[in-house]
């Protein structure tokens, strides 16, 4: 069951994770929580922080705006990751015409304000705007769709690209039920919902969800790295 609760409610205001618990994760634009299931699955406590309800959302969640969140809480935590929302780059906002805000850059000031490690993730669209982003793919851990993200590392934290496996298999058109022996893409008004919950993991999602969503495998493939550098460098937040 989701936790609500108001945020530090139950939690001394800082800790060091390292040494008490695990390390605490910040979800900046949550969503239904594919990039937390993949941390919790790495070994971080998760916190998600989403304007919007998010009542699928299976950790700790708080409503609020995520850039004003971050700068008064973001010390707090030993990670971030932050989805900004991707529509301004999105191929099918664009064809549709509709407008939405970039939030990458503000984004970005105020996770470099937390003195944090943290990452942000987005579509192939915003590549231009991403400093030295790394791809990651779904072959490359697994799961059966390609769907591209690219993720800018900062606060110290860095990502090492893996090797892209060649794209072999064949993918539906988007929004199409998949073919026997095809890639779904799951993006818009996709069919086959429940095809795309078995395929990127996140069985308690729905289709809005999931078309947003990272699958879990690539959170905890950075999630990995990111306890590597918090060991390494005893970056636990300041007690």
């Amino acid at each position: 069951m989701t936790e609500r609760r108001a945020f530090g409610e139950g939690r001394p205001a800082h800790v060091t994770p390292l040494r008490r618990g695990k390390p605490r994760l910040l979800d900046l634009y949550c969503c239904q929580g594919g990039a937390a299931k993949g941390y919790a699955d790495a070994g971080f406590d998760v916190t998600g922080v989403d304007k919007d309800p998010q009542p699928r959302y299976p950790y700790a969640f708080v409503q609020a705006d995520a850039i004003a969140f971050v700068l008064e809480h973001g010390p707090k935590f030993d990670f971030i990751h932050a989805s900004c929302p991707c529509q301004h780059d999105s191929d099918c906002q664009r064809i549709r015409g509709n407008a939405h805000p970039d939030l990458i850059a503000p984004t970005r000031a105020a996770l470099e304000a937390t003195g944090r490690p943290w990452v942000i993730e987005n579509v192939g669209g915003a590549v231009p705007k991403l400093r030295a982003p790394v791809l990651l793919c779904g072959p490359m851990f697994g799961v059966e769709t390609y769907r591209h993200r690219f993720f800018e590392a900062g606060g110290g934290f860095r990502i090492d690209q893996p090797e892209h496996p060649a794209h072999t298999v064949p993918q539906a058109k988007m929004g199409r039920p998949v073919p026997p022996g095809h890639y779904g893409q799951f993006v818009g008004n996709f069919s086959g919902v429940a095809l795309a919950r078995r395929v990127m993991s996140v069985p308690w999602m729905n289709r809005d969800g999931i078309r947003e969503c990272i699958p879990p495998a690539y959170a905890e493939h950075i999630g990995r790295a990111a306890l590597a550098l918090l060991a390494a460098t005893c970056l636990g937040a300041a007690a």
